[in-house]
């Protein structure tokens, strides 16, 4: 429990008012001072009781940089029974959401946090602390709640030259199959579905039959690359760290298969979100015990 100023300035208050009774012997004073006490016991023990029975659940994201500030999904679930709960103060390394109001019984309200952390690897969680001014903003009650929850932090992506030791490195555009795609030569003609855009409508065909026709498209493979983490530019191991992690983000958003040479460790090229997470997470827990 901490007090505010305006709770030292009410017991100030107070404290001249009863020296004064004292002094002058005055009843009304006497009765001031009562309900002034009364009134600061009442709203503290209804600012105690408006923390307790508070249930946190964390969300984290899939994708956490050291050094970048990101949003944590925060739950409040508020189990009394009968009160509502008020103007909440969640604070997680350095974060805070505040909630204006959560319903009782099971009434649960939803936010975003925003924290970081400074080192990648895997982070343990502190408590979450909830801090509270009602009823009055006398005193700031605080209550600590226990995360077991891990967040496993990525290097910082930085901006580096491609390194010219990429195994399967190549400026073509990549090879041809047969499955379907948007950008590689004409393998069929089909009926239009409506879902097609309309840069696909064959339109010699489709005056021919009186009916829309499109061409379909053969899809192209991109070649695939394989990162060494000794060759990335960078005099340190945290610098090649991050640039090979910006080079992972860059491939994967021109859609490469995308794999990794660590030291002593071979992960090969694959593509999709979960791969990613995994090359990721790999460079995240490199040297760390």
């Amino acid at each position: 429990m901490k007090l505010t100023r305006a709770g030292v300035l009410y017991i100030v208050i107070t404290l001249v008012l009863g020296f004064a009774a004292v002094n002058t012997g005055n009843n009304l004073l006497y009765l001031v001072v009562s309900a002034l006490l009364g009134f600061m016991v009442i709203s503290g023990i209804i600012g105690k009781a408006n923390i307790e029975k508070i249930d946190l659940r964390l969300d984290l994201p899939d994708e956490i940089y050291a050094g970048r500030q990101t949003f944590l999904g925060l739950r409040v679930i508020n189990r009394k029974r009968w009160l509502p709960a008020f103007l909440l103060d969640v604070r997680l390394h350095g974060g805070k959401a505040l909630l204006t109001g959560v319903d009782r019984r099971g009434g649960s309200r939803r936010a975003r946090l925003p924290f970081s952390f400074p080192t990648h690897g895997r982070k343990a969680l502190e408590g979450v602390e909830i801090r509270s001014i009602f009823p009055i903003n006398f005193f700031v009650r605080s209550r600590f709640l226990t995360v077991e929850q891990e967040a496993l932090v990525f290097p910082t992506p930085f901006p580096c030259p491609e390194p010219s030791g990429v195994q399967g490195r190549s400026s073509g555009r990549g090879r041809q199959t047969s499955s379907a795609g948007g950008e590689g030569d004409i393998s069929r003609i089909a009926e239009y579905s409506g879902r097609e855009p309309m840069k696909l409508i064959h339109w010699k065909l489709t005056a021919r039959h009186d009916e829309l026709k499109v061409k379909q498209l053969s899809e192209m493979s991109r070649e695939p690359v394989v990162l060494n983490l000794e060759q990335m530019p960078g005099e340190t191991t945290e610098a090649r760290l991050q640039c090979a992690c910006y080079q992972i983000n860059r491939y994967f958003r021109q859609e490469r298969p995308v794999g990794l040479q660590l030291k002593g460790r071979h992960v090969p090229p694959a593509t999709g979100r979960n791969h990613k997470l995994k090359l990721l997470a790999e460079l995240a827990l490199y040297d760390q015990d």
